[in-house]
């Protein structure tokens, strides 16, 4: 079984930086290479879009591509990981596009990829090779070019003896996670109470009631912050764009709805948990 263990992680303001770095050149990788499928299209070629066949097109053009002003090559100060990111999201945008064209995928019609704007994607990176996780040292994370990252919680006691597939970073507001894929076999759920079976029913006053007459009320989370959030639109819509003011507006507006998620996410986690802890069935 394949089982993603996410846990936040409390980088240095160094360490932060170089997460964000590692999210652009990713995102520049990923622009670079759709300017070169959308240039082999508009040529008449066909296009070579596969995830290989975008990073060997990526290494032999990468000491061209990554220049800077000085005309300095600075591809080398990022991990090779940050790069093949956004290549293997091309790719991926790509083939479920051609996909999604013919006939092959179902659901919504998918678009042709577009660029990516600093200001309108997920900053993320996705390590393949090169990390590890300390047995000795509970909470951390050794990450590439990044080196000894801490985590906010240990979770060695549910990946055990598991393979780890690969470790995803990503950054939600102004607060970094990893999601860490690891495979393991897969171990049967033991109720601990004679019961078998239990029924659920969700609803709007209580979020879910049970067969048994449990009632879980509704948090309710958007009403916890809704007057702090229109207060703090109101006051993003006020800053100049591009200001420095207006990107600490923006974050806090972040910050707001990632409480509200997180206040979800914790009640749904809970009502979902206890149930199946308790009993083998639910319907």
């Amino acid at each position: 079984m394949i089982e993603a263990v996410k846990v936040m992680l409390d980088p240095t303001a160094k360490q932060a930086r170089m997460l964000t770095e590692h999210a652009g050149v990713a995102r520049f990788a990923y622009n670079q290479a759709l300017s070169h499928v959308l240039d082999q299209l508009n040529n008449g070629q066909k296009p070579e879009y596969s995830y290989y066949g975008l990073r060997k097109w990526w290494n032999q053009n990468k000491n061209t591509l990554a220049v800077g002003a000085d005309e300095r090559v600075w591809w080398s100060r990022n991990s090779k990981e940050a790069y093949n990111t956004g290549l293997e999201n091309l790719s991926r945008a790509l083939r479920n596009h051609a996909d999604s064209k013919h006939g092959k995928r179902r659901g919504k019609r998918i678009g042709f990829p577009r660029f990516k704007s600093h200001s309108r994607c997920v900053s993320g990176i996705h390590f393949t090779t090169g990390y590890r996780l300390v047995p000795d040292d509970s909470h951390a994370i050794r990450l590439p070019r990044i080196g000894r990252v801490h985590r906010m919680e240990n979770v060695m006691r549910r990946i055990g003896h598991a393979h780890v597939l690969r470790i995803i970073v990503t950054r939600s507001a102004d607060r970094w996670y990893a999601s860490i894929g690891i495979e393991h076999e897969t171990s049967p759920i033991r109720a601990r109470c004679k019961r078998t079976s239990v029924g659920i029913d969700m609803g709007v006053k209580n979020l879910v009631t049970l067969s048994d007459s449990t009632a879980i009320p509704n948090p309710h989370p958007f009403k916890r912050v809704e007057k702090r959030l229109a207060r703090a639109q109101r006051m993003l819509s006020r800053r100049k764009k591009g200001s420095h003011r207006r990107d600490k507006a923006r974050l806090y507006v972040a910050r707001l709805h990632q409480r509200i998620y997180q206040l979800r996410q914790d009640a749904l986690h809970k009502i979902t948990t206890e149930p199946t802890r308790a009993r083998a069935y639910q319907y």
